[in-house]
């Protein structure tokens, strides 16, 4: 269901100039009942501004004397052709400029408290980044000295049903994990269990001894003789002369 563009100071707005219920505003403005009763008693949005649906052409006065008159009607948004804001698909969480200080405090308090969190948990809960979480790991992030842990639903940079989420579903990623580890050690000692020790050895030194081959015919191939030096005589044996052939001379020669 489409909302206004400002539900909560809508919400205030309808709750100080008329007279629906709780349940009508909450549901026209995408609020909880409670959130609704809160703006009432005067504990939540102290001080804002309310914004007029009807001067932003988003209700009608009928449409609002229509619900007043039937508690169980509900309001109905106005269709215009206005441009509506553009949603935001990702990314790290928006966190105002007043709060950005307290967030290496909320940073710190969740890597101590919930360790099973990633770090791209931790930066999407607070918007931070990966970076600056892993400085304040190691104790490098600049202002080490002055970091305090503190909660971070204290501070109001998440929410409790957003950390449970994320713990949560860090901890389920942990036990399949564990999960997975453990099944692999069992089908592993089931294997070596199963197949008789002789048989394991061949398999077990089948690797060494194919590199141990490699290694051998690297040396064989490395020791053979370049077939471009073979063919060439050697110089120092050409250059020796023949003694067998002076000590024994050619008789037809010595005819001659």
């Amino acid at each position: 269901m489409a909302t206004p563009l400002m539900p909560k100071a809508t919400a205030v707005w309808l709750v100080d100039n008329t007279t629906l219920s709780f349940t009508q505003i909450s549901e026209f403005c995408g609020l909880h009942d409670l959130e609704v009763q809160a703006i009432a008693d005067g504990e939540v949005a102290i001080g804002m501004v309310g914004r007029d649906p009807i001067a932003n052409g988003e209700l009608t006065k009928e449409e609002i004397a229509r619900c007043e008159a039937d508690p169980a009607s509900h309001l109905r948004l106005q269709i215009h052709n206005r441009p509506q804001p553009v949603t935001r698909a990702g990314g790290p969480r928006y966190t105002p400029v007043a709060k950005r200080q307290d967030r290496p405090d909320a940073i710190a308090w969740l890597l101590k408290n919930h360790p099973e969190l990633q770090d791209s948990q931790i930066a999407k809960l607070v918007g931070s980044t990966k970076s600056t979480i892993q400085a304040i790991r190691d104790r490098t992030h600049w202002n080490s000295a002055n970091i305090k842990q503190r909660d971070p639903i204290t501070l109001g940079l998440c929410s409790l049903r957003d950390l449970n989420a994320a713990v949560e579903k860090a901890r389920q990623k942990a036990a399949r994990e564990a999960g997975a580890k453990k099944r692999a050690e069992a089908l592993a000692g089931q294997d070596s269990s199963t197949v008789p020790a002789a048989e394991l050895e061949p398999l077990e030194s089948a690797p060494q001894d194919q590199a141990e081959e490699e290694e051998v015919e690297a040396e064989e191939t490395d020791a053979e003789v370049d077939p471009g030096e073979a063919d060439q005589p050697d110089l120092a044996e050409a250059d020796q002369p023949d003694t067998a052939d002076a000590d024994h001379p050619d008789p037809e020669k010595q005819r001659h």
